[in-house]
């Protein structure tokens, strides 16, 4: 427990190094918001606004696995049988389905801070007789999941709109078993060839930073994605 302890509290001081630039050391900033964001400011990045459950259609368009290739990032997850997974922000479950397939002996959480979305989620496992999802009922502030439970996380096209990333990556954090990853899928904010709205999108560079100040270790950026940075972090095996 006390190691626990120590390491929440280093996340916390590399966090407090990460924003010494910033006005007085705050970890958020404010400012008039840009057209697609809530100006807010984290770690010199600002937060988009939040994709609501109106747009659930958008997140299973059928053209979406040939745009984004979910099938080939699902196949790359580093997944075993009994393994406990985190699909955060899961929305219709468009992930946590085709996961739930590959950890038989293990189960899927699937975490939305959205009741409607779950509710799509709870249909859609009643009516496929699905019975290794779980639905989450987060926060803006707190996945709600239990520590040191999970064996990996998966963040695909979620993370940037966070409204308080700080405490949801240190919720997420402790979550993780010791050793245990963390997926994080953002478009790739480097490539004006992506077509997406640019507070949509993140750089590796940001994505790395804002990892390292909730403590976990940046172990890989894979570039097998058409539009997007597959980038895997690590809570380290002794904490």
């Amino acid at each position: 427990m006390m190691t626990r302890i120590l390491a929440v509290a280093l996340s916390t001081l590399l966090l407090s190094a990460g924003c010494a630039a910033d006005d007085q050391g705050e970890i958020y900033q404010e400012r008039s918001p840009s057209r697609d964001g809530i100006g807010k400011v984290y770690m010199g990045r600002e937060i988009s606004h939040v994709m609501g459950h109106l747009g659930a259609r958008w997140l299973e368009r059928p053209e979406r696995e040939r745009e984004e290739r979910t099938d080939l990032l699902i196949r790359k997850l580093p997944l075993e049988p009994d393994d406990v997974i985190a699909d955060i922000g899961a929305g219709t479950g468009y992930f946590s389905f085709p996961m739930a397939a590959r950890v038989p002996e293990g189960k899927v959480l699937a975490v939305d801070i959205q009741p409607e979305m779950l509710a799509i989620i709870e249909q859609r496992t009643r009516a496929a007789a699905v019975s290794n999802i779980e639905t989450v009922l987060g926060t803006e502030r707190d996945p709600g999941l239990p520590e040191s439970a999970v064996d990996l996380i998966l963040l695909v096209d979620a993370y940037h709109e966070f409204s308080y990333p700080r405490e949801m990556g240190l919720g997420l954090a402790r979550s993780l078993k010791p050793g245990g990853r963390l997926v994080l899928i953002e478009y790739r904010g480097e490539d004006p060839r992506v077509p997406i709205k640019r507070l949509h999108k993140m750089t590796e560079a940001q994505a790395r930073k804002e990892m390292a100040a909730i403590g976990l270790d940046w172990e890989s950026t894979l570039t097998f994605l058409p539009q997007q940075h597959f980038m895997v972090f690590r809570r380290p095996a002794d904490t």
